[in-house]
């Protein structure tokens, strides 16, 4: 590693990769560069070989060669990078984190070349809450990962004979729209409900073997509807879209817990599409906080893994929600102070009965 000061404040630190294939630390045509670069917009990076060159601010210049040296080791340990995990990495640089490699630890599942593993902080507490718990609950927007990882710890639990089944559910609530009559069996009903879970079933495992361990039981993909009157033993029990059951239906949910069981619940609170009932998963929140063996796991914007623009999304709409909100309160309060200065302005006579003559 060469490091030279320049003028006005700049440095330039070359860093020689050793070990790494360098398309493998910087992607396909350098996009995880680009993702560098965006990161640390004070500082230019240039690729030569195996030499990486880091010019431009001092403190974005170390920050960059922290985030460069870490995300080596992170390759060396078998991770595939992706922009969210540089950018994530990035974060937990600039917050003092490191040793990142051990941070993100083993991967939960590899599954066709490819591992499953948390990618942020905040997925990476709420894994390890589900080792440590009975109950998780994992609450967060969109793209955070929170089924996608329970179903991964789910058959990670199966393979290693943990539990004897799985058991996935979901509320049947259309979002939004009305689907009107479905033909068909009662099956062909409520697949369309269940979709979202398939298709991580059939990521996580050889599709193949996916059909005879439904047919088996041995995984269950059922709507909240089916587990009333159930005891679930020895079972990893996931509930999907849990922001769409009623207090209800969340206690029946949770009151089917055996022995050997463990649950994991998640939903993301600003996607209600209940008519107009209270949301399950609010109200436990409240209920269930100083319980212990049950955890609650909040995921944000920082730990979305999808396209960059869906954590702007989320941002996006938190801010117009907290926005609406705080214009809802202040003409409540406007219409009440106007009730109260009408009250005060009553005189006794109107508010005494007429007499009669």
């Amino acid at each position: 590693m060469a490091d030279d000061d320049q003028p006005g404040g700049y440095v330039t630190v070359t860093l020689h990769v050793d070990g790494v294939e360098m398309v493998r630390l910087l992607g396909p045509q350098d996009r995880l560069l680009t993702t560098i670069e965006k990161q640390y917009p004070r500082v230019s990076v240039h690729v030569r070989g195996n030499e990486i060159s880091l010019i431009g601010d001092a403190e974005q210049v170390r920050a960059a060669e922290r985030l460069v040296t870490e995300l080596q080791e992170l390759v060396r340990g078998g991770q595939d990078l992706d922009a969210v995990q540089v950018a994530s990495s990035a974060r937990l640089i600039d917050s003092g984190a490191s040793g990142l490699a051990d941070l993100f630890g083993a991967p939960i599942l590899t599954s066709r070349g490819r591992s499953i593993r948390p990618k942020t902080a905040g997925q990476k507490q709420y894994v390890d809450a589900i080792d440590e718990n009975t109950i998780v609950f994992g609450i967060g927007p969109a793209g955070t990962g929170k089924t996608y990882l329970a179903m991964a710890k789910a058959v990670q639990a199966l393979q290693r004979k943990e539990v004897d089944r799985i058991i996935l559910s979901r509320p049947a609530i259309e979002a939004g729209e009305r689907l009107g009559f479905l033909p068909g069996t009662l099956t062909d009903k409520i697949d369309p409900y269940l979709r979202p879970l398939y298709d991580a079933l059939n990521e996580m495992m050889d599709p193949e073997i996916v059909p005879k361990l439904l047919a088996a039981g041995t995984v269950e993909v059922a709507p909240l509807a089916y587990m009333r009157g159930r005891t679930l033993n020895s079972s990893f029990i996931v509930l999907d879209e849990a922001q769409n059951t009623t207090p209800e239906q969340m206690k029946m949910f949770l009151t089917r817990l055996g022995f050997g069981s463990k649950m994991v619940v998640t939903g993301d609170v600003t996607q209600i599409d209940l008519p107009s009932a209270a949301s399950g998963l609010r109200l436990v929140t409240k209920v269930l906080a100083d319980i212990d063996d049950i955890h609650f796991t909040t995921l944000t914007s920082d730990d979305v893994v999808r396209h960059n623009l869906v954590g702007r999304i989320v941002d996006a709409y938190t801010e117009y929600d907290a926005r609406r909100q705080a214009q809802h309160y202040e003409r409540a309060e406007a219409h009440e102070f106007a009730n109260r200065a009408e009250r005060r302005a009553a005189t006794p006579r109107d508010r005494l009965p007429k007499r009669g003559r």
